[in-house]
């Protein structure tokens, strides 16, 4: 799954993504235009807490 599958999931904009997660809007940006990667471990971990906190299925 990449970030921006993760994020549409979500049903959040990037900016509100960014915010909670506490990521700079700018990097969630950076990511899905593939200017740079998220780490396979981050992402990860970011899809866990979606689903924990069932925010996606």
């Amino acid at each position: 799954m990449t970030i921006k599958e993760l994020r549409q999931l979500s049903g959040m904009t990037q900016k509100a993504f960014g915010e909670y997660f506490d990521i700079p809007h700018r990097t969630i940006q950076n990511w899905e235009g593939g200017q740079s990667d998220c780490a396979k471990y981050l992402l990860d971990l970011m899809e866990y807490k979606l689903r924990n906190e069932n925010i996606i299925k």
